[in-house]
């Protein structure tokens, strides 16, 4: 990492942020992002961090610190979206998001002006959309992924609905949240200051639960009532815009709009290839004796799952790429003649019970579990340790051998094969 070598700081701010299942390879543009984004004083605080949720005196231990003063560094950091904090059972817990979702897009969810989002934005362009290697990271990394496809539910015929949790409904996850934040669209956001964005409603990004209880009360997000939040749902799907959000069953903490042409998700599918199973548990279907073949469905599909297949002998008809498809329903929403559908895929996406259950996973599968049990403060919290263990036991057992190799620790594996025979 030669690269870095003057400001071993934010080198070790790196090392950090990749002991997360969801890093960021580092490269000059990853230190050029975290240079606008944490003074170097900040980047050596920060690296110090736990990966786990902390207090306030945990950072001060860790930081070597007088309470007051680590409780206002957190809270500085908190005010610039660098930081969530979070009240849990009367006391407050920060904690350090991964760059996606993440620190990156809080950083353009609003209009501010202690940042240069216009330099912030190229720099994010570069790392994200020409460079390969963050992308390929996020979304090509494990087979459990952070975000999915909600289907929109006002496509599904009344048999699909039948089938169809409340957890794969977007209403469901606006109705059952706690808080609801809107703020600006990141990816949009971004695009704009590239001169690249396009017409999609910009001010329609959604957070819910803890993450919008932090954004909010710091301004990065507005508070809205679940009728309002509702509107802007039909808002974004009658814009054609893509419903991604948090792949958790319970406590689900944001859902992107996103389009085909400014969404790091849609692109990223465009550029590598569904590869990973962030689509819906459905799939599109033409029903060739209503299709008129009018490619309709071709222009409006964010992926460019849905191709033209003139020329191949068929009648010209538009013919879907089931390893592209996403399941979202905006083909169907959109075909004039009423000849598409969506049938249930034969295997089922099984979706994670909630942040804690997604990130063991996610860890196990990308070989960085070690990081989740031995970080830095994590076991001196019984409860914390706890909540790992818990979910490495409902693993199912190909990948509990395969986190269970992965710690390489006695002590750990004893724990888990006592309360395995139990």
């Amino acid at each position: 990492m030669a690269h870095a070598d003057n400001h071993p700081a934010y080198s070790r701010l790196s090392d950090r942020l990749n002991r997360f299942p969801q890093g960021a390879p580092p490269s000059h543009l990853l230190f050029a992002i975290l240079k606008m984004l944490f003074t170097e004083k900040e980047a050596d605080l920060v690296a110090r961090l736990p990966i786990r949720p902390f207090t306030v005196e945990e950072a001060a231990r860790a930081w070597k610190l007088d309470l007051g003063s680590a409780r206002n560094i957190l809270d500085d950091l908190a005010e610039r979206a660098m930081l969530l904090d979070m009240p849990q059972n009367g006391e407050v817990y920060y904690c350090l998001p991964p760059p996606m979702a993440g620190f990156f897009e809080f950083s353009l969810m609003r209009l501010r002006q202690d940042i240069d989002q216009q330099a912030l934005s190229e720099l994010y362009y570069q790392y994200l959309n020409v460079e390969e290697d963050f992308i390929k990271t996020l979304f090509l990394g494990g087979v459990t992924q952070l975000g999915r496809i909600f289907v929109q539910e006002s496509v599904l015929s009344e048999t699909n609905a039948l089938h169809v949790l409340d957890y794969e409904r977007a209403s469901a996850v606006i109705r059952g949240a706690s808080q609801i934040g809107i703020s600006l669209c990141y990816c949009r956001h971004k695009m704009a200051h590239m001169g690249r964005d396009c017409s999609a409603p910009k001010n329609i990004c959604m957070t819910f639960n803890t993450a919008a209880y932090s954004l909010i009360r710091h301004g990065h997000a507005r508070r809205i009532d679940v009728p309002e939040c509702i509107d802007l749902l039909e808002e974004a799907q009658g814009s054609n815009l893509v419903q991604f959000g948090e792949n958790v069953r319970r406590g689900v903490n944001f859902i992107c709009n996103c389009c085909g042409c400014c969404c790091e998700a849609m692109l990223a599918i465009q550029r590598f290839g569904l590869l990973r199973p962030i689509h819906s548990n459905f799939i599109a279907r033409i029903d060739a004796d209503g299709c008129t073949a009018c490619d309709h469905c071709i222009e409006v599909c964010p992926v460019q799952a849905v191709r033209s297949a003139r020329g191949n002998g068929d009648g010209g008809l538009p013919a879907i790429d089931a390893n592209m498809c996403l399941g979202c329903g905006v083909c169907v929403r959109n075909c004039p003649s009423g000849a598409i559908g969506l049938d249930s895929r034969p295997d089922r996406v099984l979706t994670p019970l909630d942040t804690v259950h997604r990130t063991v996973v996610m860890a196990a599968e990308r070989g960085t579990l070690q990081n989740l049990i031995f970080d830095n403060q994590v076991l001196h919290s019984h409860r914390a340790l706890a909540a790992v263990l818990g979910v490495i036991l409902r693993l199912s057992p190909i990948k509990r051998s395969l986190a269970v190799g992965l710690l390489q620790s006695r002590y750990v594996n004893a724990v888990i094969d006592r309360l395995s025979t139990r």
